[in-house]
């Protein structure tokens, strides 16, 4: 194992610019519900549900088509081209949703944006991780993760500051908000994204890729920039080792070979867990979730800039312990954490108490999830794939996460119509629940390994 004594800033810059795919991803995918009531006022779908479902939900397959194409292209071309693209995305989906006057533009354009977001989710944090030394590898991929969380903050309080003051909903087709006002939070979207493009041009490609094209001599130089001359050709050799043990062209067929299936079974499910954990409803359907607890409107929305707070501010403590107290560990305690929170959370609402005790019950739930489940698992699925065919690999775990994302999404309302709230909540207490035997079982500790001592304990 390769140790290093530092960090630069140069390391620091290229994650944070890579990290900016992860700031759209967050902020696209919520701008949508600051601006819902008031697109849908204006498309006139107060009393067509189903639309409004699928509205909310068409981004998810525009994420699923990005994440396909990302990974075959990413191992073909190279990371940084498919940022780029990326970046191009996010700037057209953002004006061109925007300035959508039919329903059907309106959605193609949420589509397009979801490519963005599958691209962004699958690529920014694979690219970190093969930049990142092995000691620092696991706070610097969770910068992806807090650069999300920033996204939807950002996405939450320009809803916010551009809805203000907010009219009677019997007012809402005739107000600025209901013409104008959710055009421009879409708008707000394309100065990140057109600075994300600009700087992408600054970052190298990653030098794991460009070594395992043959071209040992530019990783060699990316890599001295980031640990030093000496660590960087040690670096190289392992990689070298890697690449000389398959000679074998690129395919999907790759994944089902040896111990690979029981790699990709990890990457598939811990992935999936991290939407089916729950978390993620509380986000979606805040307005619910609240309202169930006796909250009003004008509270709710304090309440979802409370959480918002509440999900940056434990990121960073989720940062700060990944490559202290390992991945496992913490995704065993976020797993056992959630499960004992929802259990409560559900007799709250099974015994009808509202107001305060459930707002902490829901912050507590946040904070748990964003320092350990919400990071870790980006972490570990940019971690566990052998470096040929990591970019398929990743895309295989990163397409089970918005699909069973969908999954979540379109079940909840259907979940708490037949279960209510608390027999929800204590389904997804169940689901944490067989969360933690699975990662107890499967999942190896991978804090403080380079990625080829991480493919060759998983796959030898």
């Amino acid at each position: 194992m390769i140790k290093h004594q530092k960090t630069n800033p140069y390391l620091l810059t290229i994650s944070l610019v890579s990290a900016m795919g992860g700031f759209l991803f967050g902020y696209d995918w919520v701008v949508i519900g600051g601006a819902k009531p008031f697109y849908e006022a204006f498309f006139h779908l107060t009393n067509h549900p189903a639309l409004q479902g699928w509205v909310m939900g068409s981004a998810i397959l525009g994420c699923l088509i990005g994440v396909m194409i990302s990974g075959s292209l990413s191992d073909k071309y190279g990371r940084k081209p498919l940022m780029i693209v990326a970046s191009l995305i996010f700037i057209l989906a953002a004006v061109g949703t925007g300035i959508a006057h039919t329903i059907q533009w309106f959605i193609i354009y949420r589509i397009l944006g979801g490519i963005g977001i599958g691209i962004a989710s699958n690529l920014s944090p694979m690219y970190i991780a093969e930049v990142s030394p092995s000691h620092v590898r696991g706070k610097f991929v969770s910068i992806n993760q807090l650069t999300i969380v920033l996204g939807i903050l950002s996405a939450q309080i320009v809803n916010w500051l551009i809805a203000q003051p907010v009219v009677p909903d019997e007012n809402l087709f005739n107000s600025w908000n209901g013409q104008q006002g959710w055009r421009w939070m879409f708008w707000s979207g394309a100065v990140p994204a057109l600075l994300f493009f600009i700087f992408i041009f600054i970052i190298p490609e990653s030098p794991r890729w460009l070594a395992m094209q043959g071209r040992y001599e530019k990783a060699g130089n990316i890599l001295n920039r980031i640990v030093g001359k000496g660590a960087a050709q040690a670096e190289i050799n392992e990689i070298k080792v890697a690449v000389h043990q398959t000679k074998e062209k690129v395919n999907y067929k790759m994944l089902f070979r040896g111990k690979m299936p029981k790699v990709l079974l990890i990457g598939i499910v811990i992935a999936a867990f991290q939407q089916w954990c729950g978390i993620n409803v509380i986000f979606n359907y805040a307005q619910e979730v609240f309202s169930a607890a006796g909250y009003g409107v004008s509270d709710i929305l304090f309440n979802i800039v409370v959480t918002g707070v509440t999900n940056v501010v434990f990121t960073f403590v989720g940062m700060y312990t990944v490559d202290k107290i390992g991945r496992r560990a913490l995704l065993l305690f976020g797993s056992i954490g959630l499960a004992c929170i929802y259990a409560i959370l559900g007799a709250c609402y099974f015994f009808h108490i509202t107001g305060i005790a459930v707002l902490l019950l829901v912050i507590a739930a946040i904070a748990c999830y964003a320092m350990t489940l919400a990071p870790i698992v980006w972490v570990v699925i940019s971690e566990i794939f052998p470096n040929r065919i990591r970019g398929m690999a990743m895309a295989v775990s990163t397409f089970s996460l918005w699909a069973a994302c969908f999954v979540l999404t379109y079940t909840f309302p259907l979940l708490n119509s037949g279960l209510g709230s608390y027999g929800t909540f204590w389904l997804y207490g169940i689901v944490c629940v067989f969360g933690f035997l699975f990662i107890k079982k499967y999942l190896p500790e991978t804090k403080g390994k380079s990625l080829e001592e991480i493919e060759k304990e998983l796959t030898k």
